[in-house]
């Protein structure tokens, strides 16, 4: 068996910034040349999150919405209190989300669906550099 982590680094704008980073975790996989196992991706930080969902606009738009129903951004927050950095809203919607997501592959393809993207979703109130870790096992 055999274990590699790369870390991929992303500039993002905050705000709920949705990134297709797909193709990026295959080129690691394919890297790698592990045949099969699992890839686990997780994004280091509290205020963003990894998912699947077929990015296409139109959901793009759906998730924004819908994450501002959960965590509206322009509510009140016992961190923001605490902190004084006005994104409790942030770490409310990564919390929901999660920070990692883990995908089994075979032949170095991962088993997702025709429509079905990895997405890092930067919540935070402010454009940040994030760090992802891809996390391979397999032989």
């Amino acid at each position: 068996m055999t274990v590699i982590n790369e870390t991929l680094t992303f500039s993002t704008r905050g705000r709920c910034d949705l990134i297709n980073i797909t193709e990026h975790v295959a080129d690691v996989l394919t890297r790698s040349g592990i045949r099969q196992g699992t890839v686990t991706v997780f994004v280091v930080g509290s205020t963003a999150g990894i998912t699947t969902f077929e990015y296409e606009p139109g959901l793009i738009k759906d998730m924004t919405d819908l994450y501002e129903k959960i965590a509206p951004s322009k509510s009140s927050y016992s961190h923001d209190a605490t902190w004084g950095d006005a994104n409790g809203f942030s770490h409310i919607r990564a919390a929901f989300t999660g920070p990692s997501l883990t995908i089994p592959f075979e032949d170095g393809s991962m088993y997702l669906g025709t429509w079905q993207q990895i997405v890092l979703a930067d919540f935070d109130n402010r454009p940040r550099n994030r760090s992802i870790v891809v996390n391979i096992i397999g032989s």
